[in-house]
């Protein structure tokens, strides 16, 4: 029987795009989760549910001013990403992976974000602006749908994308999640039209897909000639080029936007976490999206 640390390493994808901090905090607190809960034969998805009930309820909190509501919404979003950490580690040790967990596992992130977002909304909302003589009211709905839907949206979907990529060429498509558009959208279209759940996601998924690869022109043209002619050479290089991009695949993804909503909100300035999305995220997006696309067009 596998000791808790072969079964801790069994669960990272890889060294080089494992946060420091899961590798240290998060993974082993949701692999213990995942053995406890398996132990009472609890399925994947119910935990990713409670997930999404832990990660609505920080929102909630931290649309409150006061400490003690702001400390219930770090441990509540702390919580609800040990479940998300929990639910894949289980999914891994049991097998019980199914269409249903994909579909949750998406959809319980966004959900965290949205009532987030939708939390300092309504805070800020009869609080003054700094340094003007207004409230923030329209204005903080603005900000928080901007930094949401056009920035947060984007900077996540491309860093998982390149993520993937990365894994896809160490690991080989075994250890990879990289789907493209045509091979969803013809799954989607050889559903039956009574399959409705799958037709839903497979509809989705592959706009998903197609959004990533508009985005990466440079790497779409790589990516078929290598397919045409894989070379060792061209793969050691490419993998050379991108590994020091994983730190900022890491950085867009949840840990530093949880801890940039943990010390605004607890120090009442949540208008500062939007921002932040605006400049500091973007300013990484743009770079990790330029040195990838010249990494590609170069090889």
């Amino acid at each position: 029987m596998a000791s808790f640390k072969e079964l801790l390493k069994l669960s990272f994808k890889s060294e080089d795009t494992e946060e420091w901090l899961d590798v240290h905090f998060t993974r082993p607190i949701g692999l213990a989760f995942a053995l406890f809960w398996n132990k009472l034969d609890v399925h994947p998805n119910v935990i990713t549910i409670i997930s999404i009930f832990l990660g609505v309820g920080a929102g909630v909190m931290f649309s409150y001013t006061d400490l003690m509501h702001n400390i219930c919404g770090v441990l509540l979003l702390m919580f609800a990403n040990f479940c998300d950490s929990t639910d894949g580690q289980m999914a891994r040790i049991t097998g019980k992976k199914t269409l249903i967990g994909r579909m949750l596992d998406g959809f319980a992130g966004d959900l965290w974000f949205v009532s987030i977002y939708l939390g300092i909304v309504f805070r800020l909302w009869d609080q003054p602006m700094p340094f003007l003589d207004t409230n923030w009211s329209f204005w903080g709905l603005v900000l928080c749908a901007v930094a949401g839907f056009l920035f947060h949206s984007d900077q996540s979907s491309l860093a998982d994308y390149y993520r993937q990529i990365h894994l896809f060429f160490l690991l080989g498509k075994e250890g990879s999640e990289l789907d493209n558009y045509k091979q969803q959208r013809d799954t989607y279209e050889s559903l039956p039209k009574g399959d409705l759940l799958s037709r839903i996601f497979y509809f989705n998924y592959a706009n998903y897909c197609k959004s990533q690869e508009k985005r990466t022109p440079e790497f779409q043209k790589f990516i078929v000639r290598w397919k045409q002619n894989p070379s060792e050479e061209i793969r050691q290089k490419f993998l050379e080029g991108s590994r020091p991009l994983m730190k900022y695949t890491n950085l867009l993804t949840f840990n530093t936007r949880a801890i940039t909503i943990y010390v605004t909100c607890l120090l009442d300035c949540p208008w500062v976490y939007p921002l932040v999305e605006l400049t500091v995220f973007q300013a990484m997006y743009m770079y990790m999206h330029s040195k990838h696309e010249a990494l590609c067009a170069k090889l």
